[in-house]
């Protein structure tokens, strides 16, 4: 029973915390019939383009300063009593990086396939919507 609460509570912090990131995702179809452009290819590859950015930048990073900041945290709280805290941070600072490389490298493989394949446009890259 107390770890269903526990779980509980993360879970509706974690969605409190992340709903700005989702209301960002307003506008995320790049066509609309209604004003006469056209849902083809190269509105697909924006809506790709799209996904991949806020992904990236509004979901990524966010909770990689997060996960930096609570092991951060860790590091300083625990000084030199208990080691068992400071190998915690520690661990939580390598998967933490670990998993910036790994999204990082995921989009430079796509973005690279991508590019082999032939296709073109504003999507491939680091580009500002």
């Amino acid at each position: 029973m107390q770890k269903t609460k526990k779980f509980i509570i993360y879970l509706a912090v974690f969605l409190i915390l992340i709903m700005p990131a989702f209301s960002l995702a307003a506008g995320l179809v790049p066509c609309d019939n209604s004003e006469g452009q056209p849902c083809d290819f190269k509105a697909f590859m924006n809506l790709i383009n799209t996904v991949i950015h806020f992904i990236l930048y509004y979901m990524v990073i966010p909770i990689a300063a997060i996960m930096f900041a609570y092991a951060g945290f860790l590091m300083v709280t625990a000084g030199g009593e208990i080691a068992s805290a400071r190998t915690k941070a520690k661990s939580i600072f390598t998967n933490a990086i670990i998993g910036l490389i790994f999204a990082m490298a995921a989009f430079l493989i796509i973005r690279t396939i991508l590019s082999i394949l032939g296709y073109e446009g504003s999507w491939i890259g680091f580009n500002p919507l």
